[in-house]
């Protein structure tokens, strides 16, 4: 049990690549939590096989250091604004943020989403000037613009009045005077954390209390609840109280409860450092794991018996933007490369990923062949999907939907985000006129003086799918583009999608080299000979707007005058393969993803031409 004055709860937020999880190598450097020959690797707190290759925090992780008799418990929260859920919930556990701001890049999308998030919730915010040393840093103007943004978003005087520490998160230095200090220690910014962040407020004497605002899951144990205690202490074998709620009108802020259940703690842990280490008692402060209840759910208050009809306010959690089908693969290849699953596989794999990720939300609408699933953006569901496909499981998707509502006028109403692009100038030309083609409104362009122009839209969030990878390659792979979701507006107009069609598959078997190196002039293929292929699944991209049918199984003919090798020789291009990411954003509406743990395909939804034709003239009857 800790003294509450000595705890100080700080959650780290940024916008993405701004170095947050580089700062925490060095905290712990600094604070000693690995012996000096011990071999640690770089950006530790990404643990997860995918963060690791893709570079980016998913979900809020949490450690503890200690620091001149001090407990410091530090979240490493995820950068992209899909997975900004992580970041909401994750503001109720503490006292204060440190804002990291890249002093090159200055504020960006995700700083003013992180920074709204954190004065909503009443915290004064440290501000940390990452990157100071690198050669385009402009300190000042980063602090003024870092500024400006508080007094936007409608700081108090005091969230204002906020410290500053300048410094190199990867060098491992930070100090509170950039001209006069010396670049050397973490001291300043432990310092700041312990003078600046209050202690955690809360009675040890009064009945225990806490909120659920993280859950995983154990194999052995069940489901672990993660909190901060608000009041009282708690011990292994205590009886306590899960109460459960839900709003009614997140508008108004009308909530119910929503069900109750009395269960005794089996384990309690707390973090030492980066691993949970099992305790006997916690205390008002404290950040803590719980496991007992069964049914525990994130937003849940945990009480005292003889605290049972206290409820806590449910988190308040956006909702989502973007929403897709997950289907059970029906085509001619499953079962091959991975687990086929049934629908309620799928589902309950679903309803358990919406229990912990609050972003999610998965909806039964009836289909019998699949589930509605809602999340922040493509890149959000994406990643479910790659550890889905991870565990084994096999299933189709479909093309990402904006998830559109209609206001009190009956107007049809579409998320719309907030798009920055830093590109260099040579390329600002087709940046613009492609936004421009999918509704974005262009608001400013700052010259960055280094070649670089910075572009500011507002854009619907319909016009940003399937944009990145065409966006890569109008910058020659030099752009870099970044969105927030800033709320709902009308509805843009139709957007123009995409303007090639596809080249499918009439046929079942091996794609063969000779077929191949016809079809190879009439638009860009995915596969490469030997590849097995089905009828209906997509081969390639066509050069013109309509889908080509066409058979990449047929062989050359033998005849009494021709042999089937001798002829000359065969060259083809290098096949484009699709990733999950690039899949996602190319498929058209009447198309879906096909995901194994060994392979991503594109196909039809309805695999036969001849029924695809019959669903077509149905449609264009009911027009």
């Amino acid at each position: 049990m800790n003294d509450i004055s000595k705890i100080r709860n700080v959650a780290i937020v940024a916008h993405i690549d701004h170095g947050k999880t580089t700062l925490l190598d060095s905290v712990f450097r600094a604070t000693r939590l690995f012996r000096e020959n011990a071999k640690v690797e770089e950006r530790i707190m990404d643990s997860d096989e995918l963060e690791r290759e893709r570079g980016i925090t998913i979900r809020s992780k949490h450690c503890s250091v200690q620091w001149n008799g001090y407990l410091i418990n530090i979240i490493d929260t995820p950068g992209h604004a899909d997975f900004s859920g992580e970041v909401e919930r994750i503001l109720y556990m503490v006292d204060s943020v440190l804002l990291l701001v890249d002093a090159n890049e200055g504020p960006m999308p995700q700083t003013r989403y992180v920074l709204m998030r954190a004065l909503k919730a009443g915290l004064k915010p440290i501000v940390v000037l990452n990157k100071v040393d690198r050669p385009n840093a402009n300190v000042q103007e980063a602090l003024n613009a870092t500024f400006d943004l508080f007094l936007e978003l409608g700081a108090t005087d005091e969230q204002a009045d906020f410290p500053v520490l300048y410094g190199s998160g990867l060098d491992g230095w930070f100090v509170k005077d950039l001209e006069h200090d010396k670049r050397e220690g973490m001291d300043a910014l432990f310092e700041t954390i312990i003078s600046y962040v209050p202690a955690p407020v809360g009675d040890i004497r009064k009945p225990f209390l806490m909120q659920a605002t993280t859950l995983t899951w154990n194999n052995y144990i069940g489901r672990v609840g993660c909190g901060r205690i608000l009041q009282g202490k708690i011990k292994k074998g205590d009886l306590i109280v899960r109460t459960s709620t839900a709003w009614l009108d997140r508008n108004k802020g009308e909530w119910n409860v929503t069900g109750q259940e009395i269960a005794k703690v089996s384990h309690l842990w707390m973090m030492q450092g980066l691993k949970p280490v099992e305790v006997d008692e916690a205390s008002a402060g404290d950040v803590v794991w719980i496991s007992g209840p069964e049914d525990i759910l994130i937003g849940d208050t945990l009480s005292a018996e003889e605290n049972s009809d206290v409820a806590l306010a449910p988190l308040d959690i956006e909702e989502p933007t973007v929403s897709m089908f997950f289907l059970v693969n029906n085509g001619p290849f499953a079962g091959k490369e991975g687990k086929p699953v049934t629908l309620r596989q799928i589902k309950d794999r679903l309803i358990q990923e919406a229990r912990v990720n609050v972003a999610l939300k998965v909806e039964d609408i009836g289909r019998p062949d699949g589930l509605k699933v809602s999340g922040r953006g493509e890149l959000h569901l994406a990643i479910l999907i790659e550890e889905m496909r991870r565990e084994g499981m096999e299933f189709c998707v479909s093309r990402p939907e904006v998830i559109t509502k209609y206001d009190e006028e009956h107007n049809l109403l579409e998320p719309i985000e907030q798009l920055i692009i830093d590109i260099p100038e040579e390329y600002q030309g087709v940046v613009i006129e492609k936004i421009s083609r999918r509704k974005g409104e262009f608001v400013s362009v700052q010259n960055l003086g280094t070649g670089l122009l910075r572009l500011e839209f507002n854009i619907p969030t319909r016009g940003l799918i399937g944009y990145r990878t065409e966006f890569l390659t109008d910058t020659r792979g030099l752009g870099i583009m970044s969105s927030r979701f800033i709320g709902y507006d009308l509805w843009r107009g139709e957007i123009t999608g995409r303007n090639r069609g596809s080249m499918v598959s009439m046929d079942t078997g091996e794609a063969t080299s000779y077929q191949l190196d016809s079809l190879q002039h009439r638009g860009t293929l995915f596969i490469s000979p030997m590849d097995e292929v089905y009828e209906g699944m997509v081969i390639g991209e066509h050069s013109r707007p309509n889908d080509l049918p066409c058979n990449p199984t047929k062989k050359k003919h033998v005849t009494n005058h021709r042999s089937a090798s001798k002829d000359t020789p065969i060259i083809l291009d290098v096949p484009r393969k699709l990733t999950l990411d690039a899949a996602l954003e190319w498929i058209a509406e009447d198309e879906l993803v096909e995901v194994t743990p060994l392979s991503v395909r594109v196909r039809k939804s309805i695999l036969r031409q001849d029924e695809r034709k019959k669903a077509a003239k149905k449609v264009l009857a009911n027009c």
